[in-house]
C-alpha cells in the first residue's frame, strides 16, 4: 500500500471521527448495531388524544417499565413473564388493590421497541377519568410524567430513528392530504435521512482525499486531480441544492400554501372566498369595511392543503379596529406564498395602482358580469365573477 493510499484512509478515519458526534449522524450509526442509550428515569403518558373514546393507550418506557407494570397489573401471567409484543388480558389496580379498569397489556422488550427501551403499552377504556386513573397508577409506582415528545426523543437518542424520521412522526400525525401523508411515510422510512447520509459520506470522502493530497504528497494537488475534485465538489453541491429544494415542498405539504386574498373594500374578496369554499363562510355586504379581521379556511386542492385567507379591505380609516385589521392584512401579505389582488373591473384602476411584478401575485379582475372599464383593456389578469 503506497503512502498516498494510507494517508487517504487515515484522513478519512480522522474526518469520520470528527463528524460522528453530530446529531443527525449519531443515531444513524447507532441504529446499525444493538447499542442504545438507557435513560435512568422511567416515564409514562397517555398516548391517545384527550377526550372520550372507545380505547385509550397509556405507555411506560424506561428501565423500570416492567417492574411498574408488574405492580399495577393483575392477570393470569405476571408482566415479567410476558413474551415480547404479545397482548395479555387483565386488570389495572390501585396501590390498595382496587380495580381501576380491565385492560390489554403488552411488553415490548429493549431494544426491539419504539423507544429502544423496555416499553409497556396499556390499552384501557377511553373515558377521561379512567384513563387518568391508569396513568396515576403508573406515576404512583415509580414513573414520572413524560414531557411532550419525550418518547420520540428517546427513540432518537437510542438510535431507533434519525432527526428526519423524528420530524416525520409529527408530520404523519398532522397530515391533512394524501400527498402529505405519503411524504411523511417516506421520510419516516428513512428516505430523506439516507439522502443526507449519502451526501455526508461524499463530503467526508472528498475532504479526506484533499487532506491526504496535502499531507502525503510533495507536489500537493496535481492540476488534473484538482479538476476531478472540483467536479466531485460540484456534484455534492448539486445534491445539497436538490435537498434544499425539497424544503419548501415539505413546508407546503405540512403547513399548506398560504393564499392571501386582498384588495380595496367592496372589491369582492369575501365573495370570492365563499365561491372557492363552495359555501357561505363570510358575511358579504355592500357596507365598506365589513371584514375587519383575517378569516382563514383550508381546502384540499389535488392533495395539497391550501390555506385561503380573506383579509380586511385596504383603505384609509379612522376606526381603530379597522386600522388594526388593515395592519394584519399587510403582515399576512409578507408571509403569503401567493397573493390574489382583487379589483373591481367595473371601476377604473386606483390612482396608486401598480401591478406587482413579483411571481407570487396574481391580479384578479372581479365582477366580470359587469362591463369592464376601458383602462383595464389589455391588462394581464384573471377575470372572474364572484
Amino acid at each position: 500500500m503506497d503512502s498516498h493510499h494510507r494517508g487517504h484512509n487515515g484522513a478519512k478515519r480522522k474526518m469520520h471521527r470528527s463528524l460522528e458526534g453530530s446529531a443527525l449522524v449519531r443515531p444513524t450509526s447507532l441504529a446499525k448495531d444493538d447499542s442504545h442509550l438507557i435513560a435512568t428515569e422511567t416515564i409514562a403518558a397517555i398516548s391517545t388524544p384527550a377526550g372520550e373514546g372507545a380505547i385509550a393507550l397509556v405507555r411506560i418506557s424506561g428501565p423500570n417499565a416492567i417492574p411498574i407494570a408488574d405492580k399495577i397489573f393483575r392477570g393470569k401471567e405476571a408482566p415479567p413473564e410476558f413474551a415480547s409484543h404479545v397482548q395479555h388480558l387483565g386488570e389495572v389496580v390501585s396501590e390498595s388493590g382496587d380495580l381501576i379498569d380491565q385492560v390489554m397489556m403488552s411488553i415490548h422488550r429493549a431494544p426491539a421497541s419504539y423507544t429502544g427501551e423496555d416499553l409497556v403499552e396499556i390499552s384501557c377504556h377511553g373515558g377521561t377519568l379512567v384513563t387518568a386513573k391508569v396513568l396515576e397508577a403508573c406515576l404512583r409506582t415509580g414513573a414520572r410524567n413524560a414531557r411532550p415528545g419525550e418518547f420520540t426523543e428517546r427513540a432518537f437518542l437510542n438510535g431507533k430513528m434519525d432527526l428526519t424520521q423524528a420530524e416525520a412522526v409529527i408530520d404523519l400525525i398532522r397530515a391533512r392530504t394524501d400527498l402529505a401523508l405519503r411524504s411523511a411515510t417516506e421520510q419516516l422510512e428513512g428516505k430523506l435521512g439516507e439522502k443526507i447520509a449519502s451526501t455526508r459520506r461524499s463530503l467526508v470522502d472528498l475532504l479526506a482525499h484533499i487532506e491526504a493530497s496535502i499531507d502525503f504528497s510533495e507536489e500537493g494537488i496535481a492540476p488534473d486531480e484538482g479538476d476531478s475534485l472540483r467536479a466531485r465538489l460540484d456534484s455534492v453541491r448539486e445534491q445539497i441544492t436538490a435537498l434544499l429544494a425539497t424544503a419548501d415542498r415539505g413546508r407546503i405539504l405540512r403547513d399548506g400554501v398560504r393564499i392571501v386574498i386582498y384588495g380595496a373594500t367592496n372589491a369582492g374578496k369575501s365573495s370570492l372566498l365563499n365561491r372557492l369554499l363552495g359555501y357561505e363562510r363570510v358575511i358579504v355586504s355592500d357596507t365598506h369595511g365589513t371584514t375587519r379581521d383575517t378569516i382563514e379556511e383550508t381546502v384540499n386542492l389535488r392533495g395539497v392543503p391550501v390555506r385561503l385567507l380573506d383579509t380586511a379591505g385596504l383603505r384609509t380609516s379612522t376606526s381603530d379596529i379597522e386600522r388594526e385589521g388593515i395592519a394584519r392584512t399587510e403582515r399576512w401579505l409578507q408571509k403569503a406564498d401567493l397573493r390574489l389582488h382583487i379589483v373591481d373591473r367595473n371601476a377604473p384602476p386606483p390612482g396608486h395602482f401598480e401591478q406587482n411584478a413579483n411571481g407570487n401575485e396574481l391580479l384578479v379582475l372581479n365582477k366580470s358580469d359587469l362591463s369592464e372599464h376601458p383602462k383595464w383593456k389589455n391588462t394581464n389578469a384573471l377575470r372572474v365573477s364572484a
